[in-house]
């Protein structure tokens, strides 16, 4: 922990890049950030045990401890687990939710149901866990077994770049879907931070 770290965000691997590079650029210095492994989302029924690990390891040492993490698979165990702990977590069923917005993310949905998504963190590392991750180098054959109910893929962008567009419009091509993209920037993550930031409810009003 910082000298002066008073809150902690434990958060969930996806997020960590987006968490640090608002912490840096707001210059919140007490606010420290632990991370927990991204490919938990393969085994989602160990998510809450690890949380409380996290929680438990760090309760005396912050003032304020915040999850950011989304239900993501748990089935409401996470959101148990941290009512019983009285600890917060960041508002939205998913990452997708949480850089787009609630409502905006529930337009996109009703707009086009068969949607597969990308953030930044899923674009950077689609090769590993998409495309080897589904077996997809080895069977290109099951693209149409996983992918065949989808129609678009969107691209919801925290940073986007020419490169990472066209990048993003790569891998659609790549799963034969349609393309999209959204420039959602953090979306209600910064609101969420900056509530933790100031001392107010960590969640948006």
């Amino acid at each position: 922990m910082g000298s002066d770290a008073t809150a902690l965000v434990i958060a969930c691997g996806a997020l960590a890049r987006e968490i640090v590079a608002l912490r840096d650029a707001n210059g919140w210095s007490h606010l420290d950030v632990q991370c927990l492994p991204a490919k938990l989302h393969n085994t989602p029924q160990r998510i809450t045990a690890a949380v409380r690990e996290k929680i438990h390891a760090n309760r005396d040492r912050y003032r304020t401890i915040l999850v950011a993490y989304g239900d993501c698979g748990t089935g409401g165990g996470l959101d148990a687990m941290l009512e019983q702990e009285s600890v917060e977590r960041i508002p939205g069923a998913h990452c997708y939710e949480l850089f787009a917005g609630a409502k905006a993310f529930a337009d996109l949905a009703d707009d086009e149901p068969g949607a597969f998504y990308l953030t930044d963190f899923l674009l950077r590392h689609f090769d590993r866990l998409v495309i080897r991750g589904l077996g997809l180098d080895r069977h290109p054959e099951l693209a149409d077994q996983y992918f065949g109910n989808y129609r678009r893929l969107v691209y919801l962008a925290q940073l986007p770049t020419p490169a990472r567009i066209a990048e993003a419009r790569g891998a659609a091509a790549r799963l034969g879907l349609a393309f999209d993209w959204r420039d959602t920037g953090y979306g209600d993550l910064e609101q969420s931070l900056s509530a933790v930031n100031v001392g107010a409810p960590a969640w948006p009003s």
